[in-house]
Order: structure tokens, then sequence, then C-alpha cells
């Protein structure tokens, strides 16, 4: 899809007047036959009222991460050309190409710049390790540092400074929870016109009206929030920074040398929109990364934080992990606040902490690595990060041997603390060898006893995208891509721990009906409760992630085969929707993200292909799809302007803004326009909780 090409003027550097243009990517594929579905639900065959609104940060990023997979890249890859997606053609080419290619893509593009550009989620990135040592450098002070630094950011990809967004609220980390709904009267006045008639809404290029309230917000720094945000940063940061452009035609180049971008006429990034965005996801990414690798570890010899040490460390002298709420007292300055204390909340180690954390710091370990023995290295990445605009690695710690590795402050040796460390402890702390499975917790002296299925399932995921960066393979839309890897320590032993979770998965948690039980207590068995959609989603991601590492057939049709046991068990047939227990429909983020991975992997990994020695109902390609597209017809977009998760919407989606029509839902369809949506001032555009409801 094309970026409109919105023009915005600014008259000062501040950093928290700062922001540019979301964009699109800019793909082409060749068109092969299209697959299309229309969803059979009947949409007002059910209700599907909010039941909290609470902006739950953890399972609304980790949703619209998955959206994000399960959106262009997933229909590109199925032969769809995006150019021929247009954003006011609802439902078109196919009902199932516009929900993927178009809403799924978006929802999650445009719900990330509200936690990290607009809402004010978090503590401000003035105050960012990265900002203060070249404020220190250069005896400046931060806000000037960083009003410089983002016009260096402007520079190295093409982009008019004088195009830059007013008022953003970069975060530097973000913070648990908060309340999405607008504190003020968004202002939709007109900012500028456009060809045809729509317009360029002012809160579009100035987002002073789209802050959220702070005394509403959850300050507390919890390892699954600020790592699942870190996901998205890393997934959009590598779309966008994965190639270079031309900068009098914004024509996109593949590039051939890290030298590429010396040439006055290429600049970094795919285009220079995106390009500005990928930079300013990256800035965001290496001050947060600081932040926590110098001070968020908790140490429990000495029952206090600090900071990591990466390839150092060594968990038998004495764990120093992430902890799983950190509570933060803010120096009162709620235009930039900053951290005045940190207390440890909850001292434990949790599961889902460790591999939210594992999975992101491998996305962008893919992105910065500079380790001459990786061949296979996007040279794009390698020009973004070679002293100009990032800083380049420290040569101790790319060449090859632990021994000599320091502690340095460029981009890569920080995630690469940050990612070994996490290994590490997710090796040490919840990883039972006796059982082969990933234990939820750890209390920090020792492991507990509880594997939760769907924990399990996704920490299994986790490791194959840390295998994958470790051992030099692509990461990010190209996941799924056969190489010759590495082989390194680390990612053997982390294919050893995938293999033993997912057969552990095959025959501790298989129920006899063909589900997976919830969970399984070491000693005791399997939970006996109803089993829940979660754990089905959590075991078949695991198990699907296993045969991708490992090409290993048997967990493949073991996924597949506890699939259909899903659909047969679990769906409900006059809405195609599923149970998510036993007569419930009660759909959380972290659920909805699951779902929509898990058509994904249907789609591209299970489905029935010729090889397959039993032809399952369920894995036909169309019922596949035809589940996806109820899925997001009814749950997430819902049956009415008041019903589904996704709270609201503006352009990025079809909804325009029209000059002289009544605003609200212009596109027609069940979403509202972000001032219109649930509320006094409207809402942001992110998921709520809902459940589905029959008559």
């Amino acid at each position: 899809m094309k970026t409109l090409p919105w023009k915005v003027m600014t008259t000062f550097a501040l950093a928290s007047s700062l922001l540019l243009t979301s964009a699109c990517s800019n793909e082409k594929s060749t068109a092969k036959k299209e697959i299309k579905a229309e969803t059979e639900t009947e949409k007002r065959s059910v209700s599907v009222p909010v039941t909290d609104y609470t902006f739950d940060t953890a399972g609304n990023m980790f949703a619209y991460a998955e959206f994000e997979l399960s959106g262009e890249p997933l229909v590109e890859g199925l032969g769809l050309d995006l150019d021929v997606l247009d954003v006011r053609k609802l439902d078109q080419p196919s009902k199932f190409d516009y929900t993927a290619g178009v809403e799924s893509y978006e929802y999650s593009e445009e719900a990330m710049y509200e936690v990290t550009e607009k809402s004010g989620l978090g503590l401000h990135l003035i105050h960012g390790p990265a900002v203060a040592e070249l404020a220190k450098q250069t005896g400046k002070d931060a806000p000037t540092v960083l009003g410089e630094r983002f016009y260096e950011l402007a520079d190295s990809v093409g982009y008019p400074k004088d195009e830059l967004f007013r008022n953003m609220f970069p975060t530097l980390i973000e913070y648990s929870s908060g309340d999405p709904h607008y504190i003020q009267k968004v202002d939709t006045n007109v900012y500028a016109e456009n060809d045809d008639d729509s317009y360029v809404p002012i809160y579009q290029v100035n987002f002073e009206t789209l802050r959220w309230n702070r005394a509403k917000m959850d300050k507390t720094l919890n390892p699954s929030a600020y790592g699942a945000t870190f996901l998205k940063q890393a997934l959009w940061a590598g779309d966008f920074m994965g190639g270079l452009h031309k900068v009098d035609s914004d024509e996109e180049l593949e590039a051939t040398s890290p030298k590429d971008d010396d040439d006055a006429n290429i600049a970094l990034g795919v285009s220079s929109a995106d390009g500005m965005q990928g930079a300013i996801l990256t800035e965001q990414i290496w001050n947060k990364l600081a932040y926590i690798r110098d001070g968020l570890f908790y140490d429990t010899a000495k029952k206090q934080l600090t900071a990591g040490t990466g390839s150092q460390y060594n968990p038998a002298n004495g764990f120093v992990y992430l902890p799983h709420e950190i509570e933060v007292v803010e120096d009162g300055n709620d235009e930039i606040p900053s951290a005045k204390q940190l207390t440890v909340k909850d001292a434990r180690s949790m599961l889902q902490d460790q591999w939210l954390m594992l999975w992101p710091a491998s996305e962008f370990y893919g992105m910065t690595d500079q380790r001459p023995e990786n061949k296979a290295q996007n040279q794009a990445f390698l020009a973004a990060f070679d002293g100009k605009p990032f800083p380049s690695a420290a040569k101790e710690n790319v060449d090859g041997s632990a021994a000599n590795d320091v502690k340095a402050s460029d981009p890569y040796s920080i995630n690469r603390d940050v990612l070994l460390q996490v290994f590490k402890n997710i090796d040490s702390m919840h990883f039972n060898n006796e059982a082969g499975a990933f234990i939820d917790e750890h209390d920090g002296n020792a492991q507990g006893a509880h594997v939760d299925t769907f924990q399990a399932g996704y920490t299994t995921e986790a490791l194959r995208m840390f295998q994958r960066a470790i051992d030099g393979l692509p990461v990010g839309y190209a996941n799924g891509e056969d190489a010759k890897g590495l082989e390194t320590e680390e990612g053997k032993r982390a294919l050893e721990m995938i293999r033993k979770q997912a057969d552990f998965i095959i025959y501790e948690l298989k129920r006899e009906d063909g589900l997976v039980a919830n969970g399984y207590t070491i000693g005791k068995g399997q939970d006996d409760s109803e089993p829940t959609l979660d754990a089905q989603l959590g075991a078949i991601r695991g198990l699907t992630g296993a045969f991708l590492a490992t090409k290993e057939t048997k967990y493949r049709d073991a996924a597949r085969e506890l699939y259909q046991a899903l659909d047969e068990k679990m769906l409900d047939k006059e809405t195609n929707l599923y149970y998510t227990t036993k007569d419930e429909m009660k759909y959380s983020p972290m659920t909805a993200g699951a779902l929509s991975a898990v058509f994904r992997v249907a789609i591209n990994n299970l489905y029935n292909t010729d090889g397959d020695q039993d032809t399952l109902s369920a894995l036909d390609r169309e019922t596949i799809i035809s589940r996806y597209v109820a899925f997001y017809d009814t749950v997430i977009d819902g049956p009415s302007l008041q019903e589904g998760m996704q709270a609201s919407e503006f352009w990025d989606t079809g909804d325009a803004y029209i000059d002289g029509k009544k605003l609200g839902n212009t596109d027609k369809d069940n979403v509202p326009q972000v001032q219109a949506g649930h509320g006094k001032y409207g809402i942001a555009p992110v998921l709520v909780n809902v459940e589905v409801k029959k008559p």
C-alpha cells in the first residue's frame, strides 16, 4: 500500500514534539491464484459486549504482534499483490484479503504507535541512557540532544525535518496497564485537504489531544508488558529498515553493501516515511534495552536491582534475572516523566515474562547482528549500524569468543547481554531437565512444579526464534525460510529444549479426548480443569514451532491432530467461533493473538497436502480461512459500533475524515473512529476484553 504524503510543519525541536506519519510497507509480489473465503457467520446472530476496558499492555502488544504476522506477510505469501489493496474499498479483492492485508496488519501498526508515541503510557525517552550518554559527551541538555538526535535520524533516512510531527510522547519503557479512553476532545478539525474528498485531521499531525489519564496507569515495569511492546517495535523496525530507497523518487532498493547509503541519493529505510519510523523505533529500542540491562535485573543474593552481564553471566554463581514487577515512583513531571524511585514489588521470575523478552531480543539480534561469521546478514541493517546513525558493535563482542567480551553501549552489545542472560535464566530457572518441560515460575530460590501448557508452548516458539537468531538464520517476516546456520552451542541447547518440551506436550499433556490439558504438576499429573482454548493454541504453536525448528514430522502430525480435535470439540457450529472454555466465549487480547497465530500456522504449515497420510476436515485451507474471517469479523470488529474487541480505528483501515459529512464511521463498518467510540471523548484504537453471547 502507498503511504499518503502527510505534510507536517513544526517550529521547534523539543523531544516531546516529534513524530512522523505511520506507514505501510510497499512490497510487491507476483500474484498467484487468489484464495477467497466468506464467513458463514451472520453478524447479528450474536452479541459481543465489552467486559473490561482496561488496557493490558502485554496482551495487546502480543496480540498485535501476531496480527501483524497474520496480516500482509500472510496474504503476500499466498500470492496477493499488495498493491491491489485499497483501504477505502472494503472487503476487496476478497473479504479474507482485506481482513488480513488491511485490518489485521493496520490495527497492529496503529496500536503500537498509541503506546509508544501518543498515550504517555510510560517514562519519557528524554531520560533514556543513550540520550544521557550523548548529552554527557556533547555537554548539552537532554531535550536539545534528543531533538538534534531526531533531526540526525531524519537526515539518515532522507526525511524532511520540517515534516516531523508535533507533541509526540516517545516512550523509554512502557507501563503494565492503563485506561485507553482519551481525556479531552480529540482535535478532528481540518489540517489539510487530500486530493479526494477526505482531509487530514489535526490530531493526526499533532498528538496533544491523544494522551491517556496518568492517574489511571498502573505504573509498574513488567517484562511481559515492556517485552511485548519491544516485540512490536522490533518487528516493525526490521520491516522498515530492511531496505534502502532513492531520496529523489522514494523508490525502494535492495541493499548490496553497507556503504550504499554513502551515495547522497540513497538513504536508509524502504521509504522515507517508513525509514523515519523505523529509525525512531530503533532509537526507542536501544534506550529501552540499555535501561533494562543497566538496572532492571534482580540479584537474589543481594536482593536488589542490578545490571545484567550477558555472556559473562553464570547462573551457578547466583540468579540475576528480570523480576515480575517493579513499582515506579515518578518525579512529578507529567509532560516528560522520569522515575524517581524503583522498588521490586514481585521478585518472582515468571515464564511468560522471560519468553516475551527472549522473542523480541532475538528479533532485534537478527537486525543488529554484526558477527563476521554470519555471511547472511542484510546489508541494509549493516548500513544502519555502521556508526551512523547507530553505533557499530564493540569488536570484542563479535569475534566469536566470549572470554574477551566487554560491556559496551552500542545496540548490538546491549541487546546481546539481555538476550543471553534471559536465555540462560529460562534454561537454568524454568526448564525442568528431568521432566523435559518449562515451569511457570521460580521464586529466586527454588523452581516451582507446574507446567502451564500455553506458556510452555509459546516458550518453545520463542526458543525457535532465539535459535534462528543466534545461529544467523533469518528472523522477522522471513522466519520460516531455510538457510545454513552457524550451529552455536546456545542454538544446540535451544533445539534440545524445544524437542523435549514438544515431546512432553505429546506424551504428557495430551488427553484421551485428543485435546491437551491446561497444565501439569510434576509428581502429580495433568490438571483436571476443563480444557481452555488458550491451552490448545499454546500447544499447537509449540508443536508447530518444534516442527519448523527440527523438521521432525511427528511434531507437525501432532499439531495437525490437535487442531482437528480443537475444531471438533471446541467450535460452535452456529457462529463458526471457538469456545474459550466449556460454554463460554470470553476473549482476551492474549487469546485473540494466539488464535490469530494458529490460523496463520495452519494456513502456512499444517494445511492438508498431497503428502499427508490423513486428510483432516478442519485443515482444508478454505475451511481455515473461513474460521479466520469469522473470528475477525465477529470477535474483533464486532456486530455493532458498541461491540467487538477493536475499540476504534482511523484512516489506516479506511475510516476517512470527510469534510461536510457526519464523522464517526465513514466506512460503514462496525468499528468507530477514535473520537466516536466508547466514551465521552472516544477511545484509542486498541483491543478490549469481550464476551460472545448467543441469543
